[in-house]
């Protein structure tokens, strides 16, 4: 088997027994054609279409006869959002034969993004988001600084050198801006949008502002807003909502905004390798990003925020699960120091398991609720305490 992610593969495998339709969704490149035609050894009856390809693009022209042509078999288009129409097809070609395992969608677009398929096949598609690679997918491929330079697209970190890694995000950028996102049908200036990504990658894990982003790219802060949710829609940056309680506290109520993969993000700040990195203003930001993107891959059940107060005080990340809270902060130090804002949130919540996440490899206590670990050791904690 190629390498891929298994954990995901069951799920799919599992998905596909229980629903007509099953959607792998996730960013270009990160994995979903190879786990795709990994499932499709395993079906005797199959055919795959990579509607980036035009031959099979126009297989589709006439999309019912194709379909019912190949009833038989397990179809996989790849690439979906370049055909929506194709979802009002699918619905009727599932409504004259209702069984389950016969349809498996590529996307490199949110659900939100792919309006039709959530219209037209609302109770017969599952859908799966697939992330770039974790660290329990590569722990043994490859080291925590390399993950965290070079990021989780497959062939950013598996290249031969930190040299051939940036060319390749860099080439990555370039597609996704002049090519992905003109093919989602939104007409975007390439140089404007370029700017926004690099702004977004200057303000990564900080509150947005998309008056000032909007002054900078001489728009208006409403099309910055805009912007910026295509961007996160595509899975290139996500926008972390501040929690919501009913608390006396004056609570900040602006998202904070990052690019999602840290080695995209230090592509667009001109980091090249560890040093780069580790003398840079964005390493405790970068070091933010990088493990909240691994904690929420893994565990995609929890819901994620911050937490700030009009005063400061502040908790970077609040994991919420049946009633359960987590409280994670992120520290890029060996030895790391805690602000008295972060003891006073916990008191305020009232939340009794807290962590501290920084790049070491053992875990130790200082205080009774709050554990100091490295990524690892808190994923493996959550595997075990929060289903």
């Amino acid at each position: 088997m190629s390498f891929i992610n298994r954990q995901k593969y069951a799920e799919i495998v599992e998905m596909m027994d229980h629903f007509p339709v099953v959607a792998i969704i996730g960013p270009r490149q990160c994995g979903k054609s190879t786990i795709a035609k990994e499932i499709l050894k395993e079906k005797k009856e199959h055919v795959y279409l990579d509607l980036d390809r035009l031959s099979d693009l126009q297989k589709l022209k006439e999309a019912e006869f194709f379909l019912e042509a190949n009833r038989g078999k397990l179809v996989c288009i790849d690439e979906v959002q370049r055909f929506p129409e194709l979802f009002s097809v699918l619905r009727a070609e599932i409504d004259e034969d209702r069984r389950n395992c016969r349809f498996l969608i590529l996307g490199s677009a949110s659900r939100d993004l792919l309006k039709q398929g959530s219209e037209s096949l609302a109770g017969r598609i599952c859908y799966i988001e697939l992330s770039n690679f974790s660290l329990s997918e590569v722990n043994s491929k490859t080291d925590l600084n390399s993950l965290w330079v070079r990021g989780g697209f497959p062939d950013s970190l598996l290249s031969g050198n930190d040299e051939v890694s940036l060319v390749w995000r860099e080439n990555f950028i370039r597609t996704y801006i002049e090519r992905d996102i003109p093919q989602l049908g939104f007409s975007l200036d390439s140089v404007r949008l370029r700017k926004l990504l690099t702004l977004c990658a200057h303000q990564q894990g900080q509150l947005i502002d998309y008056t000032a982003f909007g002054k900078l790219l001489n728009q208006s802060g409403q099309s910055s807003r805009n912007h910026i949710e295509l961007l996160e829609k595509t899975f290139v940056v996500r926008i972390l909502k501040p929690f919501e309680g009913n608390l006396k506290k004056r609570l900040v109520k602006t998202p904070k905004v990052y690019i999602r993969d840290s080695g995209i993000l230090h592509s667009l700040l001109e980091i090249e390798d560890i040093n780069d990195l580790l003398g840079s203003y964005v390493m405790g930001p970068s070091w933010e990003g990088f493990a909240m993107e691994q904690i929420l891959a893994e565990h995609p059940k929890l819901k994620p925020s911050f937490y700030r107060t009009s005063h400061g005080a502040e908790i970077d990340l609040l994991l919420q699960r049946k009633g359960k809270t987590i409280a994670v902060e992120f520290k890029a130090s060996k030895a790391p120091v805690l602000s008295k804002g972060f003891y006073m949130s916990l008191e305020t919540l009232n939340i009794t398991d807290a962590w501290v996440i920084a790049p070491i490899n053992d875990h130790y206590k200082i205080k009774e609720n709050i554990t100091v670990s490295g990524l690892k050791t808190f994923l493996e904690y959550l595997a075990e305490n929060v289903k």
